[in-house]
């Protein structure tokens, strides 16, 4: 999968339109080494988007997020 930016776009916000999360800033910057200096994008820049797991791990979520049972 790939998306495409729009001028002013910045990784955390690619990260949310491409997996509904900025959790995956991440995984997004790694799949895109010849981009990683870019802080802000301008348009029509095509960056790879790798398949990232769905599921967040419990641990990583904080306190308040945490569902007791």
């Amino acid at each position: 999968m790939t998306i495409t930016t729009v001028q002013g776009d910045m990784w955390d916000k690619l990260s949310e339109k491409a997996y509904g999360s900025t959790q995956y800033t991440d995984a997004l910057i790694a799949a895109n080494p010849a981009h990683i200096r870019t802080y802000i994008f301008s348009s029509g820049v095509v960056l790879d988007c790798p398949a990232v797991e769905d599921a967040i791990p419990p641990n990583s979520l904080p306190p308040w997020k945490k569902v007791r049972g």
